[in-house]
């Protein structure tokens, strides 16, 4: 990513004297942009909507792997990734309870383009995604996927600019859309899994409001390759 600095005139810098005893140059605070929630709209997608839009959803999970694609072959490090990614949404598709989420924006050219999006399914007491996280959840999250109240946030993609900048704003892209996620489930508790070498993506979620459940008895081991956390 490339800062852009507004150049400063080299008559003045700030807090000395300028030329003919004129006061000092005081900088202007930087402006705060548009929050995102004006001009990109949260909507979900149903699973033919989904099918049909996989490609495009796996340029978007390449595209939030790098920093900075500045050329048109700059994404083709991450184009296995990308499919792997589309196998495992596929398979994420078969849950009960699955649902989408995608972030659009509209360009001056009224083109309108993928932003984001993130998706998940409910958890419960069987299934083959809990059998990669029974390990993780304490007794007291066990009777809460018992109960049906428990919803696994399996992906969240946005932009690395999103993941730096704004990250406790309610507006902040990813807030929104785990926001509107768990809505539609009343009283469900957010639950995910981020692997322990993954600093950046923990120190986002933790930014986001998720946060480490309390440890019961003896706990997970900290050398477990992945981290649980919850979103209330």
């Amino acid at each position: 990513m490339t800062a852009h600095m507004q150049d400063r005139p080299a008559t003045a810098r700030p807090g000395t004297p300028g030329r003919h005893g004129t006061p000092p140059e005081i900088p202007c605070p930087p402006r705060q942009g548009p929050s995102p929630e004006r001009g990109v709209f949260v909507r979900p997608l149903t699973r033919r909507q989904v099918d049909d839009r996989m490609w495009e959803l796996g340029e978007l999970y390449a595209h939030t792997l790098s920093s900075e694609p500045a050329e048109p072959g700059f994404l083709g490090p991450y184009r296995a990734g990308a499919d792997a990614f589309r196998r495992r949404l596929a398979g994420h598709m078969r849950r009960p309870g699955f649902e989408l989420l995608v972030a659009e924006a509209v360009r001056p050219s009224g083109a309108t383009v993928l932003t984001a999006c993130a998706y998940g399914f409910p958890v419960r007491g069987t299934g083959p995604w809990w059998q990669g996280l029974d390990g993780y959840l304490p007794a007291n999250l066990v009777r809460v996927a018992a109960s049906g109240k428990l919803f696994a946030v399996a992906g969240v993609l946005v932009e690395r600019r999103v993941r730096t900048q704004d990250l406790t704003r309610e507006w902040n892209l990813a807030r929104r859309l785990q926001k509107r996620l768990l809505e539609d489930h009343i009283g469900a508790l957010g639950v995910t899994l981020v692997d322990h070498l993954d600093v950046d993506t923990y120190e986002a979620l933790l930014a986001w409001g998720w946060r480490c459940p309390p440890a019961e008895g003896g706990g997970v081991s900290r050398f477990a390759p992945r981290r649980l956390l919850v979103l209330r």
